[in-house]
């Protein structure tokens, strides 16, 4: 399996994490939703998997590229 770091590509704040550690993913999957400029952004999965970590939590305000998830594909 590889390892793959899923990054958010807006910033932004936390919602609603969907998945937590150990579910699986589909490719596309919804991993967490993010609210910018009043409007809710899905951070999608990149490939199917298993997730290993999710590395914020809900409420935290993050950045453009700041590292999200971590999945095993």
């Amino acid at each position: 399996m590889a390892v793959v770091n899923v990054k958010s590509e807006i910033a932004g704040n936390v919602w609603k994490i969907q998945v937590k550690a150990g579910d699986r993913v589909d490719v596309e999957g919804e991993i967490m939703i993010l609210e910018s400029m009043k409007m809710e952004i899905p951070v999608l999965s990149p490939k199917a998997g298993v997730i290993k970590e999710i590395k914020v939590s809900e409420g935290e305000a993050i950045g453009e590229g700041q590292l999200v998830a971590i999945l095993d594909a």
